[in-house]
């Protein structure tokens, strides 16, 4: 969808909520001359230094971003191990109903690659 910044925000945070919550959303500020990816969710400050944030939503931006630049097998590749990864549901962080942590989670999608 193509909209105004306000209205992309609230739009894509509720449909974040579809597909398990804003730790798996992935976003991408696309212009004329340069494109922005980032994840959707905030800083997470009372996380900060604690091992506990799910990095899926930025690692999939990074995909995006790898497409955009031509390396879609690249980035067709951390994706399909991030899914991996999800599916499997061993290593998965705690806002996803498991108890691993960023790193356990981040090693298990190296993993898969």
């Amino acid at each position: 969808m193509v909209m105004p910044n306000l209205y992309g925000d609230i739009i894509s945070d509720l449909c974040a909520g579809l597909i398990g919550g804003l730790g798996l959303t992935s976003s991408g500020n696309i212009g004329k001359d340069c494109a922005v990816y980032e994840a959707v969710h905030g800083s997470a400050p009372d996380i900060a230094g604690k091992n506990l944030a799910n990095p899926t939503a930025l690692l999939l931006s990074g995909c995006m971003m790898l497409n955009d630049m031509g390396f879609t097998e690249e980035g067709g590749k951390i994706q399909q191990a991030v899914h991996d990864v999800i599916a499997e549901g061993k290593y998965v962080t705690r806002d996803l109903g498991g108890r691993s942590l960023t790193t356990d989670y981040t090693k298990a999608i190296i993993g898969k690659l």
